[in-house]
C-alpha cells in the first residue's frame, strides 16, 4: 500500500490545489514535499538487490488480462527519486512569478507528477502505456496555455509527435499481449516470450519510434528546440528534466529485455543515431543566439549519450545512464531556471544582449557557474562520473564510437562556458545595469540544486549502489537470451 500512496497522493494533492485557490503554490509545495517524504522512506526500507519490492498487484480488469501492478527495483528507485526530488524544486522555482490560472497550472504539475510515478513502477504494459499518455495531457496543457506567442503551433507539432509514437507502441503491447499465455500484460510474461528474429526486429521499431520521440533521439527531434523554447519555464523543466527520462527508462525496461534478437539486430544503427545526436545537438548549440535554445540543443547531445551508454548494453554504459539521467534532470533545471530568471529581469533571451551580470549579482554568478561546471562534466561534479562511465561503456561496444561521442565533452565546455562569459562577464550595459541578483525561493532553488551537483559529484557511490543489482540482472537476463 505504501507504493499506492506515492502513485496517487499527488492526485491528491492537486484536487487539494483546486480546492486551495489562494495558496496553490503552497498547497502544490506542501504535497510534493510530502510525496518526496513518501519516497525517501521507501528508499529507507529499500534493499539494493535485483528483486521488485513494495509491489501492488490488484485486479483492474481481469477479463482482458489487465492488472494494477506496479513494483520498484533500483532502475526505477533512481526514477522515482529523480521526479520526486525535481518536483518540489520545479514548484518552488515559480513562487516568484505571476501566472494566469496559478491553480491550474500547479494541479497540472501535480497530475503530471502522479502520471509519471506511473510510468517508472508499472509492471504490466497496459498499466505502464495509461501513465504515458496521462503525462502528455497536463504537459500539453501547461505548454499551450502558459506558453510563448507560437505556443499553439509547437504545441501542436509536439502533441503528434509524441501521439503518433505511442500509437506503435501500442500497437506493438497489443501483439505482445496476444502472444502471451493467457493473454496477459504482465511485465513477467512479455519476458518470457520467445518470439523469432524477425517478428522481433518489426517490434523493435515500434517502440523505439514512442521512445526515441520522447529522448528524443536524432532524426525524431525536431519537436524539442521550439517546444523548450515556447514552453513557460517550468514546463521546460519538467519536459527536460523528468519527462524526456520515460523514453531512456523504456529502452532499459521494455524494449531490450522483451527483444533481445530485435536488439541484437538493430543496436549498432540505434547506436549511430544516438552519436549523431550528440554531434549534431552540440554543433547547432554553438550558433544559438536565444539562451533558451541554446540549452534546449546542449539537452539533446546529452540526452543522446546517455541513449548510445543504454544501446552498449554493458555493466559501466547502463550504470553511467542510471546515474547522468538523475545528473542531467539536476543540471537541466538548474539551467532552464538560471536563463528563465536572466530572460524575466531583462526581457530578452538575445545573449548578445546581455553582459557583466557578475559584478552585481554575485550570488546568480557563482551558483550558475556551478551548474554550468556540473553540465559540462568538470570532476567532482556530478556530471563527470556518469560521463565517464557513459564514455567507457561506448568504448568497450566501439572505440570509434567513444571518440566520437566524446566530443560532446569538448563541444559542450566550449559552448556553455562561452554562453556563462558572454553573460556573467564583460561589462554592464544599459540593460543589465540594474539587474537584481537573487533571492528568496531562486536562492533556495539554486542552492539545492548546487548542493546536489556537488555531494553526488564528490561521493556517487550510493547513487551507483542502487541501480547496480537491478542493472547487472537485466544484463544477465538479455545476454543469456542472446546465447542461444
Amino acid at each position: 500500500m505504501n507504493l499506492l500512496i506515492l502513485l496517487f497522493f499527488p492526485l491528491v494533492g492537486s484536487i487539494a490545489v483546486l480546492l486551495n485557490r489562494n495558496y496553490a503554490k503552497q498547497t502544490a509545495l506542501i504535497s510534493s514535499i510530502i510525496t518526496l517524504g513518501f519516497a525517501v522512506s521507501m528508499l529507507c526500507n529499500f534493499e539494493a538487490d535485483a528483486s521488485k519490492q513494495f509491489v501492488v498487484d490488484l485486479a483492474w480488469m481481469p477479463q482482458f488480462g489487465i492488472s494494477f501492478k506496479a513494483g520498484i527495483d533500483g532502475i526505477s528507485m533512481l526514477m522515482v527519486l529523480l521526479t520526486t526530488v525535481l518536483t518540489p524544486l520545479i514548484i518552488l522555482s515559480g513562487f516568484n512569478r505571476t501566472f494566469k490560472h496559478t491553480s491550474a497550472l500547479f494541479a497540472l504539475i501535480l497530475f503530471m507528477q502522479s502520471a509519471l510515478l506511473v510510468v517508472f513502477t508499472a509492471l504490466d504494459a497496459f498499466l505502464f502505456y495509461v501513465g504515458w499518455e496521462a503525462a502528455l495531457i497536463p504537459i500539453y496543457f501547461i505548454c499551450a496555455i502558459w506558453g510563448g506567442a507560437d505556443r499553439i503551433k509547437v504545441t501542436y507539432k509536439f502533441f503528434i509527435y509524441t501521439f503518433a509514437g505511442s500509437l506503435f507502441m501500442l500497437l506493438g503491447i497489443i501483439y505482445l499481449h496476444l502472444q502471451t499465455p493467457g493473454n496477459t500484460y504482465d511485465l513477467q510474461a512479455f519476458y518470457a516470450l520467445n518470439l523469432d528474429s524477425s517478428t522481433q526486429a518489426w517490434l523493435f521499431w515500434c517502440f523505439f519510434a514512442a521512445f526515441a520521440v520522447k529522448i528524443p533521439v536524432f532524426p525524431f527531434h525536431t519537436w524539442q528546440p521550439d517546444t523548450y523554447t515556447e514552453s513557460p519555464t517550468i514546463g521546460t523543466m519538467l519536459l527536460g528534466g523528468i519527462m524526456l527520462k520515460m523514453g531512456i527508462y523504456g529502452l532499459v525496461r521494455w524494449l531490450i529485455p522483451v527483444l533481445p534478437l530485435g536488439f541484437a539486430e538493430w543496436k549498432e544503427l540505434a547506436l549511430i543515431l544516438c552519436i549523431i545526436g550528440v554531434v549534431y545537438g552540440s554543433i547547432i548549440a554553438f550558433t544559438q543566439k536565444d539562451i533558451k535554445r541554446l540549452i534546449a540543443y546542449s539537452s539533446i547531445a546529452h540526452v543522446g549519450l546517455i541513449a548510445a551508454g543504454v544501446f552498449t548494453w554493458n555493466l559501466q554504459g547502463l550504470q553511467g545512464a542510471m546515474i547522468q539521467m538523475l545528473n542531467h534532470g539536476i543540471n537541466v533545471i538548474g539551467l532552464f531556471f538560471v536563463a528563465d530568471i536572466i530572460i524575466n529581469r531583462l526581457n530578452t533571451r538575445e545573449i548578445a544582449l546581455m553582459g557583466g551580470i557578475a559584478k552585481i549579482a554575485p550570488k546568480l554568478s557563482i551558483t550558475f557557474l556551478i551548474v554550468v561546471l556540473g553540465a559540462v562534466a568538470l570532476p567532482l561534479t556530478n556530471g563527470f562520473i556518469g560521463e565517464f562511465l557513459l564514455l567507457n561503456g561506448v568504448f568497450q561496444f566501439n572505440i570509434w564510437a567513444s571518440a566520437i561521442a566524446g566530443l560532446t565533452i569538448i563541444f559542450s565546455a566550449v559552448y556553455l562556458l562561452r554562453m556563462y562569459k558572454n553573460v556573467m562577464q564583460g561589462t554592464l550595459n544599459e540593460l543589465t545595469g540594474s539587474f537584481k541578483d537573487i533571492h528568496g525561493s531562486e536562492l533556495v532553488v539554486l542552492g539545492v540544486v548546487c548542493a546536489l551537483i556537488i555531494v553526488i559529484g564528490v561521493y556517487p557511490q550510493p547513487i551507483l549502489h542502487i541501480s547496480e543489482a537491478a542493472v547487472n540482472g537485466l544484463i544477465g537476463e538479455v545476454n543469456s537470451k542472446l546465447a542461444f
